[in-house]
């Protein structure tokens, strides 16, 4: 991966093989980031996707292999436990059938080109994990 800062906005570039999640928790380390939004597309060829079922308070995957262009890659950056805490959705598209799948990005390996925006907004949230929902919920009194 490769990236430039201008001020509160970060361009990123992250390539062929290198997985998402994994390439943006390290540039939050390195850049010090507690509280972002971020943008992106590109195209992966293995992908995770979770649905969260409110009722079982529960996470279920689909895997995607194959080429797949991603027509939305959108979320935010807080923290949670001191660590870089990335909540992204991901849209991607099949390129043979044009068949769409969203939600919960889990996972996501490049298979061209990924372009990121992340805008930093200066300040702090965190994360704390709620019983009655089943989810990490932002927590605003840090």
């Amino acid at each position: 991966m490769e990236y430039k800062r201008f001020e509160n906005t970060i361009v990123a570039r992250i390539d062929k093989g290198e997985e998402i999640l994994s390439s943006l928790e390290k540039l939050c380390i390195d850049e010090d980031i507690h509280l972002g939004v971020v943008s992106g597309l590109g195209a992966v060829n293995d992908v995770t996707i979770g649905m969260f079922d409110t009722e079982e308070k529960t996470y279920y995957s689909k895997e995607c292999k194959g080429d797949y262009e991603v027509t939305s890659l959108t979320g935010n950056i807080t923290r949670m436990n001191e660590k870089p805490y990335l909540h992204l959705h991901i849209t991607i598209g099949n390129t043979e059938t044009n068949e769409n799948y969203g939600g919960h990005l889990n996972k996501a390996v490049i298979g061209a080109t990924g372009e990121i925006f992340i805008t930093v907004i200066p300040g702090k949230v965190g994360r704390e994990f709620s019983e009655e929902i089943g989810l990490n919920l932002m927590k605003f009194n840090m």
